[in-house]
């Protein structure tokens, strides 16, 4: 006999079975399909949706409530514009917001349940901003799937908004501070009617009154127990659901046994009651979680300082007529006017007008960049002076902030080894603690029954370990916010960890050392060709490349060679085709491979040691000498100084002319310098100094840098270095301020020494205080401002690396 589908109301196939508990009654469905909307819907506890229905609807797109069609919104390719990445055909990236995280703990079972999921390359969250990273394969799961498995587990999770996270962040300061209120209000209430009944009970308070301050005491505590603790029994029971024993674990036990115990007593009128220490420790758990959560605010404030750089509005102009429009309208190609003191709403090229903007934000510089036609425009800075009219290039996600501000999340939620080291000790502390607790009732109530409760309530409570999990994402958070104030952008999470224990740095010449600015100084031809045809050719050549010396070359001509099959060789040159003849520019060997010949004698090669030379050669001949110059930086030699007290060895690798690498070595004091070194030249010499023993830092801007950027243990790209080098790099210095580079080391370090603190006093503070707690000597309210204690001391120890 057949019966209606409980979701859709049509007919059940004889024999088929397709139940879901809905309410605590079995319901049978029609089919798969049912079957599994109407379990997502108990599963996101939406259940009101049958209870409350007025009729089964027959339309397929009605069976689904608002709140399971609310996530499928976000599949829209056209939503997915405004804040989903596509790295591949499939693949995409996206930043989220969750709500609901309240310690580390969380963050580990979020991560652990999410990353189960099939198509799920990547998923890390930030727990001081609560900011996550989710990268995933959209051809096997989409989205809302992802979405939907994170509120399976009690959270929310939706694309990131900077305003929206602002909101939520004040929304949990004031739910905090409303639990907080709760709490505190019914501890002073509770607190007093204890005083009284200590007092009576060295006096001659009777048996009723006794009782009817009891029953006082039970009305107060309860609002604190069922609103103020609720957070902890919500967290706990998500945990334990997972089969995870989580932070709030021994906390919940211990506030719901106490006051569980004290309903007992108050009903019978015997036995002790505990609602003084059940108010007073979750008073005091709640005001240190809301501390922690001020200063974890606090050490993510850098990166969110860097989301609200962007306007809201910005002026386009089309056909001289001024239009004001959201940011998120403007397209690549449209014209902007920015007036001064307004911010450049997103990246291009100043098409008119001079002015100077204020990058300080950005790259930890804080005298203004003067601006000219020509020049780029960041989104993000300032416009100090005049109005400039800009042309958009880069938009939205593509801009260089937006680079900057995922570079910075991803260094954030990537963990580092002690992280990962700190998650395991603490995963296995409970247990422990809930076996050591047991153990500390069952010997004291053998000895003194009526202390073995409170005693290993004092257990339960002062042994969480969310110290141990704070203390190194504190740090993390609050050094690479540092660094990034000063423009030193952290893009891995080892970055920092590793860079503490350098002791070699590697350095490129050109563009790091240097400024980089290139400027031809000698042109000499070499054959029959002219002069202007030379140029032509050679400007035309280095049109595909973006080193240094290229830019530098493209400007001796207006009107460039056009070229075929033009292809650079990393650390040689560039080779190409032009009207049927083989042309190559670049060093000397390079380009006698394709002439067949030496050079003549009669070439004029420069006696300038502090001068670079390359040459331009067709398959007919040589056709022309090249000299080039570059300022080095001011600093450079101050940085060369500042890195060796440190410690540091110092080396310059460069694939510029050995005689010139050599001539800048002396100049900077740099005991080690190797020219005329390829890619492969460069790598073999870091793996030479890596096998033994050295710990090498790379410091380069050039695209024959990736590689060595890529071997190295920790590696820095200059800020205006090419793509590749950045992609490669594990930190960029944006401000192209070499001092930030011992500065970085150095914070590096005391963030080492800071971990190791935060670990040392959580280690400390748990062989000091179990003891004491078992012992009998630390009450339960003592314990509740020990745990908090602990937590506070941590985040606040690591948030003097912002000092």
């Amino acid at each position: 006999m057949s019966s209606d589908c409980f979701h859709c109301g049509q007919p059940v196939p004889v024999g088929a079975h397709y139940a879901v508990k809905i309410e605590d009654q079995t319901r049978e469905m029609c089919c798969t399909g049912c079957q599994a909307v109407a379990q997502a819907i108990v599963e996101n506890n939406l259940t009101d949706y049958y209870r409350f229905r007025t009729e089964i609807s027959g339309k397929a797109e009605d069976l689904v409530p608002d709140a399971l069609r609310q996530l499928q919104v976000y599949d829209s390719v056209e939503l997915q514009k405004s804040f989903v990445r596509g790295t591949d055909a499939t693949i995409r990236e996206a930043s989220l917001i969750l709500e609901g995280i309240v310690c580390a703990a969380c963050v580990w079972l979020n991560e652990n349940h999410i990353k189960r999921l099939p198509g799920i390359l990547e998923f890390r969250i930030n727990y001081s901003t609560h900011r996550a990273t989710l990268k995933w394969d959209n051809s096997i799961i989409h989205l809302s799937d992802v979405l939907k498995a994170v509120s399976e587990i009690g959270y929310h999770a939706h694309p990131f908004d900077p305003g929206r996270l602002e909101s939520l962040q004040k929304k949990e300061k004031s739910a905090a501070l409303r639990r907080i209120a709760i709490a505190g209000l019914g501890m002073m209430q509770v607190m007093m009617i204890a005083v009284a009944m200590y007092i009576g009970a060295v006096s001659d308070m009777d048996t009723e009154m006794r009782g009817f301050l009891r029953w006082i005491s039970l009305v107060m505590t309860t609002p604190v127990v069922f609103y103020s603790a609720r957070v902890f029994f919500t967290s706990a029971w998500r945990d334990l659901r997972r089969g995870r024993f989580g932070m709030d674990v021994p906390v919940s036990l211990a506030i719901g046994i106490a006051f569980s115990a004290s309903v007992w007593a108050t009903l019978t009128n015997g036995g002790e009651v505990y609602f003084d220490s059940v108010t007073m420790f979750t008073f005091f758990l709640l005001s240190g979680r809301y501390l922690e959560m001020a200063a974890r605010h606090k050490a993510g404030q850098v990166a969110e300082e860097l989301v609200r750089l962007m306007p809201a509005t910005a002026t386009r102009v089309r056909d001289g007529v001024q239009e004001v429009i959201p940011v998120s309208q403007l397209e690549r190609g449209d014209y902007v006017l920015i007036k001064p003191g307004e911010v450049v709403p997103a990246d291009g090229l100043v098409i008119d007008g001079t002015s100077s903007t204020n990058e300080s934000l950005l790259t930890g510089e804080s005298l203004p960049c003067q601006k000219h036609t020509g020049d780029t425009l960041v989104g993000g800075t300032v416009n100090i002076e005049s109005p400039l009219t800009m042309q958009v290039e880069k938009v939205g996600d593509n801009t260089v902030l937006a680079s900057i501000i995922r570079l910075l999340e991803r260094a954030q939620a990537e963990k580092p080894e002690l992280a990962r080291l700190a998650e395991k000790v603490a995963s296995r502390f409970v247990p422990i603690i809930l076996v050591t607790a047991t153990a500390v009732f069952a010997w004291w109530y053998q000895h003194a029954p009526d202390e073995a409760f409170w005693i290993a309530l004092s257990v339960l409570v002062i042994t969480c370990p969310c110290a141990f999990s704070l203390a190194t994402p504190a740090a993390l958070t609050a050094a690479t916010g540092l660094l990034t104030s000063k423009g030193v952008l952290t893009t891995r999470g080892h970055a920092l960890e590793t860079l503490a224990r350098i002791n070699h740095m590697i350095f490129d010449k050109t563009g790091t050392l240097s400024y980089g600015h290139l400027e031809v100084t000698d042109f000499k031809t070499l054959g029959n060709a002219t002069g202007s045809f030379c140029k032509h050719v050679a400007a035309g050549l280095e049109s595909a490349s973006e080193h240094p010396v290229a830019r530098a070359v493209t400007k001796l001509s207006d009107n460039p060679a056009s070229f075929t099959n033009l292809t650079a060789e990393s650390g040689r040159g560039v080779k190409g085709i032009y009207q049927q003849k083989r042309y190559r520019i670049g060093t000397e060997a390079f380009v006698r491979e394709l002439v067949g010949v030496a050079l003549p004698e009669n070439s004029g090669q420069s006696a300038h040691s502090e001068r670079s030379e390359i040459f331009l050669g067709s398959e007919e001949g040589w056709l022309a000498r090249i000299g080039l110059a570059d300022e080095l930086r001011k600093d450079a030699a101050n940085v060369i100084q500042e890195l060796r007290a440190l410690g540091i060895d110092v080396t310059l690798l460069s694939g510029d002319a050995p005689a010139l690498v050599e001539h800048v070595a002396q100049q900077l004091a740099i005991p080690h310098a190797l020219g005329g070194q390829l890619p492969d030249g460069k790598l073999t010499y870091l793996k030479q100094q890596q096998a033994q023993g050295a710990v090498v830092a790379m410091v380069g801007d050039g695209v024959n840098d990736a590689p060595v950027l890529a071997g190295a243990q920790v590696s820095i790209a200059m800020g205006s270095g090419s793509q590749l080098a950045q992609a490669s790099a594990d930190m960029v210095l944006l401000s192209e301020n070499l001092h930030q580079l011992p500065f970085a080391v150095k914070t590096a370090r005391r963030m080492q020494i800071i971990i190791k603190q935060n670990f040392a006093w959580t280690i400390l503070y748990n062989l000091i205080a179990i003891p004491l707690a078992a012992s009998g000597v630390i009450a339960p309210w003592m314990a509740a401002i020990g745990m908090s204690a602990s937590s506070l001391v941590v985040v606040l120890n690591a948030l003097r690396l912002k000092n």
